[in-house]
């Protein structure tokens, strides 16, 4: 999840998770005839809250210091993708900032009030990038999560670090893209865009053999298209 301000720190996503107390997610409750004995302890609001309280400011809300050790308590860096899809779990309004809302609600749906609880499913929100789907959804809610609220586009700065995040290791095209981006002499992205970049680089041939000049494209690709040919003829 690209950072607005300082929020780096020395960290690894591959630091070896520390042991949780409580047993398998996916352990089904035993029965002994009709009493139903859970193998895991309940999900707690009142731990959750407690959890949230460790990182929360005086307004009640994970800011980018909150945030910044909330992710060293869990070993990820805060540009990793984990952490926007975490985000989009919570369905976080404003990139680096959790509000107690959004904590308890996304948290309660993962089951997660304690650290170990959610280093415990970092594998399954790294899953989640793998159905086209749940990632078109992701992709989508990136938009709005990093725009200022205050303008309608993403200024490109930050589309391309957005783009470099959810594409720049599935999309082949994406350093050529990104060069394109560099010396265009576009200041923002719109929705519009957005949205047609990822229909672009989930259907379009790396050689661009099967690009339609008179598809509904933004201009915006066309003159990506037209800009790429040109390189290659050269």
């Amino acid at each position: 999840m690209p950072v607005k301000k300082k929020r780096k720190f020395p960290g690894s996503d591959d630091n070896e998770l520390r042991k949780c107390k409580i047993t398998s997610f996916t352990t089904r409750p035993q029965i002994h005839g009709a009493r139903v004995i859970s193998t895991e302890k309940s999900f707690s609001s009142k731990k959750c809250v407690a959890w949230f309280q460790e990182y929360a400011a005086p307004d009640q809300v994970v800011g980018p210091e909150g945030m910044e050790k909330f992710c060293e308590d869990i070993g990820v860096e805060p540009e990793n993708i984990v952490m926007l899809v975490l985000a989009w779990q919570l369905q976080a309004a404003n990139m680096g900032f959790f509000t107690k809302e959004e904590w308890l609600k996304g948290m309660s749906s993962l089951q997660c009030d304690c650290t170990e609880r959610l280093q415990s499913k970092m594998d399954y929100l790294r899953s989640e990038l793998n159905d086209a789907a749940v990632f078109k959804n992701i992709y989508r809610y990136a938009f709005d999560f990093a725009r200022e609220k205050d303008q309608r586009s993403l200024d490109m700065d930050t589309a391309k670090s957005m783009l470099a995040l959810l594409l720049g290791r599935t999309w082949p095209l994406f350093p050529v893209f990104h060069q394109f981006l560099e010396q265009s002499k576009y200041k923002g992205m719109n929705k519009d865009q957005w949205y047609n970049v990822l229909e672009f680089s989930r259907t379009i041939n790396v050689d661009l053999s099967n690009y339609d000049e008179d598809g509904a494209w933004p201009v915006l690709l066309d003159e990506f298209v037209e800009w790429q040919k040109a390189r290659s003829a050269s």
